[in-house]
């Protein structure tokens, strides 16, 4: 009898342990998806500035065409982008046309003066710091989770519930490049 009993108990705890484990690993996989889903917001936010930004510059270098056309087409590989890798060099590109953009409108007074142009310059701005800040909260949650399915003895039965290990969202190349200040 005391045997039944104590396998009994055994059962129950590890019963307890099992869906305890599988709910907090659902936990934490929630966590990672709402950090995307954070990203994938602020990355809208600065996709739907990009052509009123292109427009406006438009206004004032209407002869600038090819810059124009490498941020469109960046744009459009930034939002058509599915993996981590994929989003990571998009977001690169992009990054890197919107500063050929920026270079460009250096070029014109009128533009570096209009009102609507500076407007679109702080938000982007604004959406720019916000991705950064989206990006570090998405890492973090990675993070935690990866490590939570890497310990013993989650590392046992996370495979057998299909939790998978998930990439972290790396910055820009252009981001890890320390700036040069000349004077």
């Amino acid at each position: 009898m005391e045997l039944l009993w104590a396998l009994v108990i055994v059962v129950v705890l590890l019963a307890v342990w099992l869906i305890l484990t599988y709910n907090g690993l659902v936990t934490f996989r929630n966590r990672v998806e709402e950090a995307w889903s954070d990203i994938e917001v602020q990355m809208k936010r600065r996709y739907d500035l990009i052509p009123n930004l292109v427009n406006t510059v438009k206004g004032y270098a209407g002869h600038e065409d090819s810059v124009f056309t490498k941020v469109t087409e960046a744009r459009a590989a930034a939002m058509g982008a599915r993996t981590m890798k994929e989003h990571a060099a998009a977001e690169n590109m992009l990054t890197d046309t919107l500063k050929s953009l920026f270079a460009v409108s250096e070029s014109y007074p009128a533009l570096q003066a209009s009102q609507n142009f500076l407007q679109l310059q702080h938000e982007l701005t604004d959406a720019e710091d916000k991705i950064q800040a989206s990006r570090r909260f998405y890492n973090t949650n990675v993070r935690d989770y990866n490590t939570k399915l890497q310990v013993f003895p989650t590392n046992l039965i996370a495979p057998t519930f299909g939790f998978t290990k998930r990439e972290f969202f790396d910055a820009p190349d252009v981001a890890l490049e320390t700036p040069v200040v000349k004077f």
